[in-house]
């Protein structure tokens, strides 16, 4: 039997115990046994189902295990907690909100590899069912607009090749997305992507952090520890800010651009490392090369293929489609009332300057699902006001906006299937297919 693949965050001596009892039944169990390794692991998304394992369970782990199952929403999540853990609110909600069982310890293994199977057999049907829609939102990048048809094309290209990217674009507008997709359609898809923010370390911990460290290199190096560089091996790493890494740090990437190896912090030896590198910024690296914050020798090695990704107003069009793709996200596996956006909440969205860009719209999205008590979404539930949906435009062109923005949003909830979504409008197929024409939205799928 070929082993199937899964994922676990496993903290305490039983949990692991359950680990290595997995394996002997056929399971490939990738581990992690802290958070911040498991959302760089999680990451990838590759994995159908995950495990979180826990020994203990403590109010201060909960937020951190809150964000790592975030990390991997799209996946089948199974708990094996210990006793009492559901009365604490934290972990309750998180537990009932989104898993698809849990146990509490001591369960047995075979009765625990029986429930992963059954998570694993829902993940392969819920991909089958998905395919489609995957496809349609081709890469992860939802968009039909000749803009991101573009981003596309230049992602497949530079794909196709191990030279370092460097990726531009405001802030929220898809950065860590592109990179994701980059390695995706790379050679390096089975591999691991690891995403750094560069800003977000201790200056003091980022040569550990990024090269990794030897046991005795300082005081509290306990054990030798991989860093993400080395984390990295045999994929891609995303070094995202790449702008605030210090001067003094720059040259140490810089060497293992140039020579593929890295040295942990205390190693008297090299190790050669094979990762792609990613970077992005969101300051303008000429000008940081100018003013001598940033090294002219390491932004020409980072500066081999370059890609823009665009904010979320130069295409304008895709934003009913990005915000019904966020709506489903946010209400997948809830019991909820809404129905999805009104009229008037669609013209505002179109109306709105996005200077946030994506980022801002799924926050609007998110909030709006939680707060609102309508069956529809209004402009004051995303925090737009009404008069944003423009009431300047003339009566023909809202008509036909409120026309292309209908078809468009309702195509993409029923899988871009012609059929169901012309049922739903009320009208024939052939007329679906006109009024598509009319409006340029794309009903063939390859």
């Amino acid at each position: 039997m070929q082993p199937r693949k899964i994922f676990s965050l496993t903290l305490g001596e039983e949990s692991n115990a359950l680990i290595d009892e997995l394996r002997k039944r056929d399971w490939e169990v990738v581990t992690a046994t802290d958070p911040g390794t498991a959302r760089n692991l999680l990451a990838n998304s590759e994995f159908k189902v995950c495990l979180l394992a826990l020994d203990q369970a403590t109010p201060e782990l909960a937020a951190k295990i809150v964000a790592c199952v975030n990390q991997a929403r799209s996946s089948e999540w199974v708990g094996v907690l210990p006793p009492g853990t559901l009365e604490m609110p934290a972990y309750r909600e998180l537990i009932l909100d989104g898993f698809f069982d849990y146990h509490t310890l001591p369960v047995d293994p075979g009765y625990l590899s029986r429930t992963l199977g059954h998570a694993w057999g829902r993940a392969t049907l819920r991909d089958g069912l998905d395919r489609p829609q995957r496809s349609a939102a081709s890469m992860g990048m939802v968009g039909q607009s000749a803009v991101m048809e573009a981003l596309r094309s230049q992602i497949r290209k530079v794909a196709a090749t191990q030279a370092p990217v460097l990726i531009s674009g405001e802030s929220g507008s898809g950065k860590e997305l592109a990179a994701q997709a980059i390695h995706k359609c790379s050679s390096r898809a089975n591999g691991p992507f690891v995403a750094v923010n560069c800003g977000a370390i201790a200056p003091n911990l980022i040569q550990s952090e990024l090269f990794g460290h030897e046991r005795g290199a300082f005081t509290g190096a306990s054990a030798d520890k991989r860093g993400l560089i080395e984390m990295a091996n045999g994929g891609t790493i995303f070094l995202d800010e790449i702008g605030d890494l210090p001067r003094e740090l720059q040259i140490n990437l810089l060497r293992f651009l140039q020579e593929k190896t890295i040295n942990r912090v205390g190693a008297t030896r090299a190790l050669p490392v094979d990762v792609r590198v990613l970077a992005a910024s969101h300051v303008n690296l000429v000008e940081a090369v100018s003013s001598g914050q940033f090294r002219e020798d390491l932004f020409y090695r980072l500066n081999v293929l370059t890609i823009a990704v665009p904010a979320l107003r130069e295409h304008k069009d895709d934003v009913p489609l990005l915000a019904q793709h966020f709506y489903q996200q946010c209400t997948a596996g809830k019991k909820t009332k809404l129905e999805g956006f009104s009229r008037h909440a669609t013209a505002a969205m179109m109306a709105h300057d996005w200077p946030g860009n994506v980022r801002e719209l799924f926050n609007r999205v998110q909030r709006a699902v939680v707060m609102t008590d309508r069956r529809l979404i209004t402009p004051a539930d995303l925090g737009l006001a009404p008069e944003e949906a423009g009431d300047s435009v003339g009566l023909d062109t809202a008509r036909t906006n409120a026309e292309r923005d209908a078809i468009a949003v309702t195509f993409n909830r029923v899988g871009r299937n012609v059929t169901h979504a012309a049922r739903e409008l009320g009208i024939s197929r052939m007329t679906l297919y006109r009024l598509m024409e009319k409006h340029g939205i794309p009903y063939r799928t390859h």
